[in-house]
């Protein structure tokens, strides 16, 4: 058995997990609602303040979909309590970001500054010369961390850039003078 999937999700107190027909899981706590659609073949019951998924018979999709659905309820429950957030690092001479009403706008040595809009359910903070993106949904902050990231990621020469604040970037030597 899967030895995440088999884990029970405790559900904190002012938390409501409802499952619905189909599959269709919605968490209320106190810093919003997520809700999301698993596969019809896992079974979600809620026991005893927790959360408990089982899935029918052994087959390699259904022992794949038992972990992550169970991750993503975990997720979706920790979402609502605590939030997610992800932060952002630019690197560089001239490179900055500011924020503007709920759009970044980033100066990243192109012609023109690039405007990025929070997405619903997010929101972005700027502090010098770092993005700091707070949500409820952890894919969601991923993802528009990665789509600002995106912009103008760290290259290898100067390390000039967008990255995050524990990513690792291997440095290239440049060319060397003529002998």
């Amino acid at each position: 058995m899967s030895r995440i999937g088999r884990m029970p999700v405790d559900i904190p107190a002012g938390v409501t997990v409802d499952v619905a027909d189909g599959n269709v899981v919605t968490v209320k706590g106190p810093k919003g609602s997520l809700t999301r659609t698993f596969p019809s073949e896992m079974t979600i019951e809620t026991k005893d303040n927790q959360i408990v998924v089982s899935r029918p018979n052994d087959l390699k999709r259904n022992k794949a979909f038992h972990g992550l659905t169970r991750a993503l309820i975990h997720n979706m429950v920790l979402g609502v309590t605590e939030g997610f957030s992800k932060t952002l690092e630019i690197n560089g001479v001239g490179y900055k970001a500011v924020k503007q009403g709920k759009k970044i706008v980033l100066s990243l040595g192109y012609s023109h500054p690039v405007e990025m809009m929070d997405p619903e359910g997010l929101e972005s903070s700027v502090e010098g010369n770092k993005i700091i993106i707070k949500g409820t949904s952890k894919e969601a902050v991923g993802q528009y961390a990665a789509n600002i990231r995106e912009k103008r990621p760290p290259e290898l020469y100067k390390g000039k850039g967008i990255k995050y604040p524990d990513e690792i970037i291997r440095r290239k030597v440049g060319k060397t003078g003529k002998k």
